[in-house]
C-alpha cells in the first residue's frame, strides 16, 4: 500500500501527471469494530462507564488537502451498561428517551491535521433532539491494508467531553456529574 502511495504522488508531481486530480477518499464505518463508550461520575465514589452497541456512517480524509468529513450516526436503544437494570432505565424518556431520539449524530466539516495524521474534528452533535457544537481529539490514527480482505482500513481512538444538562438528559443531577466522557474506538473500510 505505501509503494502504492508513493507512485502515485510521484505520478501526481510528474511531468504526464501534473493534471490529475486526486478525490478524498470515503471509508465506511465498521460497526463491529466501532463503539462509542462515555463515562460519568456518580456521587465521587464511582465512574459509570457504557457504550452504544450500534453505529453506522462515513468519514471522508482528502490527504493531499488535509481535510475531511465524518458523518456517524449512533443507535441510542443500542445503550450497553452491562447491567440490564440500567440499560432499560436509560432508554425510557427521563433520560435517552429512545422511542423520540432514536439516534445520536455526529457530523463534522472540518478534520484538522498535524502532518499527515488527523488530530481534530470539529462538528456538530445532535443527542436527545439537541444539537451543539463538539470537537473530538484524534488521539491514535493509523491505516493499514487489512491482511484478510485486502482493503485498506483506518482506526483510530477519539475522545471528547461534553455537558449533558446541555443536551436537556438532567436525570440524577447533581449526584451523577453533567460531564461526560467520551472514548470512541472506530474503525472504517475504504470503500
Amino acid at each position: 500500500m505505501k509503494i502504492k502511495h508513493l507512485i502515485l504522488a510521484l505520478a501526481a508531481s510528474s511531468t504526464l501527471g501534473a493534471g490529475i486530480a486526486f478525490a478524498a477518499d470515503t471509508y465506511k464505518i465498521d460497526p463491529s469494530h466501532t463503539y462509542p463508550s462515555f463515562e460519568a461520575d456518580h456521587m465521587g465514589i464511582s465512574v459509570w462507564r457504557g457504550k452504544f452497541k450500534k453505529t453506522e456512517g462515513t468519514v471522508t480524509l482528502d490527504r493531499q488537502k488535509k481535510t475531511g468529513t465524518i458523518d456517524i450516526t449512533v443507535f441510542t436503544d443500542s445503550i450497553d451498561f452491562g447491567h440490564d437494570g440500567m440499560n432499560a432505565h436509560a432508554k425510557k424518556d427521563d433520560i435517552f428517551d429512545v422511542a423520540k431520539f432514536p439516534t445520536a449524530t455526529f457530523k463534522a466539516k472540518s478534520i484538522k491535521f498535524t502532518g499527515d495524521v488527523p488530530t481534530s474534528a470539529e462538528g456538530e452533535f445532535t443527542l436527545h433532539g439537541v444539537t451543539k457544537p463538539l470537537t473530538l481529539t484524534i488521539n491514535k490514527f493509523k491505516c493499514i491494508e487489512h491482511p484478510m480482505n485486502k482493503r485498506e482500513v483506518c482506526g483510530a481512538d477519539v475522545s471528547g467531553t461534553f455537558q449533558r444538562s446541555d443536551f436537556g438528559i438532567t436525570k440524577g443531577l447533581p449526584a451523577f456529574s453533567p460531564e461526560v466522557k467520551l472514548a470512541i474506538q472506530v474503525e472504517a473500510v475504504k470503500q
